[in-house]
């Protein structure tokens, strides 16, 4: 979920069947019409949709028995399939108005409040993977004001997320993972900015088997490089596939004439992190 909802990098299904890919939602909007396009048919009523869906998937499978594999043809079928469902659940799940004010009040009136509010409501029907975007982190110049603003619009949200997933008893079994593509350098560029730096930087989970309340790691005293429980990409994703109850040298998807898995060839699960 972002602001403008556009279907970034980050909703792609790379290697994996199409099927595997997000729905773009614009947070930006309150009326959950507005946030998913034609999230309504103009032409036809549910029953009708029901039969033309029913028809055209017919078709396609009479279409897929005739020919070789067709992932693309298989993702279609399931993405229409998928589609419909979601059509007639979304109007209710995205439509935060129906929580009350104070509620509404704690996750905040800005639209990444309203993303992590909506995460929830979709936590708790049952959505396996959410992801809430807020972009701007980019900061070669002009970074102590502009990382305060983005700061103060994630914190009060954030906190109201964790809070309420506790207190529904959801927290314990779902993973809450904060971070970016890397971190900032701890020398200045272009006199107010900083610019890239993969060698060190942080990332904080919350829920789904962490152990809470540590610090795991530190770089050294410039902030610059990680040396103590370094923790790489890798590692980072066999942990989390752990969390979710995946053996990360064991989940692959043959693509392209080879297994690919999320780890490569590298990659051990963390137990530090583990409660």
């Amino acid at each position: 979920m972002s602001e403008g909802g556009t279907a970034s990098r980050y909703v792609r299904n790379g290697y994996l069947p199409g099927e595997h890919q997000g729905t773009p939602i614009n947070i930006a909007e309150t009326d959950p019409e507005k946030m998913v396009r034609y999230l309504r048919n103009g032409t036809l009523n549910r029953d009708q949709q029901a039969r033309q869906l029913d028809f055209i998937s017919r078709m396609n499978q009479r279409q897929l028995a005739a020919s070789a594999e067709d992932p693309a043809l298989e993702a279609r079928i399931r993405a229409m399939e998928t589609a419909f469902r979601m059509q007639f659940a979304a109007g209710d799940v995205f439509d935060i108005r129906s929580e009350t004010q104070e509620t509404q009040d704690e996750y905040g009136s800005g639209s990444f409040g309203r993303g992590c509010l909506i995460s929830r409501r979709l936590v708790e029907r049952g959505v396996r993977y959410v992801h809430v975007e807020l972009g701007g982190w980019d900061h070669h110049e002009n970074i102590d004001k502009s990382i305060s603003s983005l700061s103060r619009q994630i914190d009060q949200p954030i906190a109201a997320l964790l809070r309420d997933l506790k207190r529904r008893g959801l927290l314990e079994e779902t993973l809450v993972v904060w971070g970016g593509e890397f971190g900032r350098t701890p020398v200045s560029e272009s006199g107010n900015g900083r610019d890239h730096n993969h060698y060190g930087f942080t990332m904080w989970l919350a829920g789904g088997g962490i152990k809470g309340g540590i610090a795991y790691g530190a770089t050294d005293e410039f902030g610059f490089r990680a040396v103590e429980n370094r923790v790489s990409v890798h590692e980072l994703h066999a942990t989390l596939l752990h969390l979710l109850g995946f053996n990360h040298e064991q989940l692959t998807y043959r693509y392209s004439g080879r297994d690919f898995r999320l780890t490569d060839v590298h990659g051990e699960v963390v137990t530090g992190l583990l409660a």
